[in-house]
C-alpha cells in the first residue's frame, strides 16, 4: 500500500507565478543543488509541458539515482501532476495544486510513493520525512526566487 503525504505552503506571491516557476527545469535544478540534481534527458531546460518527460540524476542517501518523470496532467494555473515512469520507486506521483487567495496563494504538494524495498516501514521511517523536507526546501527556494 503506497504512502501519501501533503505539504501546504502559503505565500503572498500569485498562484500563476508559482505555477509557472514550478514547471521550470532550471528552477528545479537550482532548488536541488545540495543533491547535485540535474536534468540529463528529455526536457533539460526551460518549462516542461503536458506529456513531456525529464530524466533526473541526483545523489540521495549517498547513492546516485536516476528517475524519469512525465507530466501526466496540466491545468494552468491550478494543477499539474508529475509521475515517475522509470526509476527507483514502485510508485511516485507528485500532484501540485495552486489556489489564488485574496492576499496571495496556497501551494499544495501531495506525494504518493511506494518503496521498492521494506515497503511501508521504509516509507514511514525514511522516505516520507526525507521527501517532506526536500519539498519544503524546494518550495522555499521557489518563493525566494519570486521575491
Amino acid at each position: 500500500m503506497p504512502s501519501t503525504f501533503t505539504l501546504v505552503t502559503e505565500t503572498s506571491i500569485s498562484a500563476t507565478a508559482l505555477f509557472d516557476l514550478s514547471l521550470d527545469i532550471d528552477a528545479h535544478v537550482s532548488s536541488m543543488s545540495r543533491s547535485g540534481e540535474r536534468a540529463v534527458a528529455g526536457v533539460r531546460t526551460g518549462q516542461i509541458g503536458l506529456g513531456e518527460t525529464v530524466t533526473w540524476r541526483a545523489r540521495h542517501f549517498g547513492v546516485w539515482w536516476t528517475m524519469t518523470s512525465r507530466i501526466t496532467a496540466l491545468d494552468r494555473p491550478t494543477r499539474f501532476v508529475d509521475q515517475q515512469v522509470r526509476g527507483p520507486f514502485k510508485t511516485f506521483v507528485h500532484e501540485h495544486r495552486f489556489e489564488q487567495l485574496t492576499t496571495g496563494a496556497r501551494m499544495t504538494d501531495t506525494i504518493t510513493l511506494a518503496s521498492p524495498i521494506f515497503g511501508s516501514l521504509a516509507e514511514r521511517l525514511v522516505l516520507v520525512p526525507y521527501l517532506r523536507r526536500l519539498i519544503a526546501t524546494r518550495n522555499a527556494h521557489l518563493l525566494a526566487a519570486l521575491r
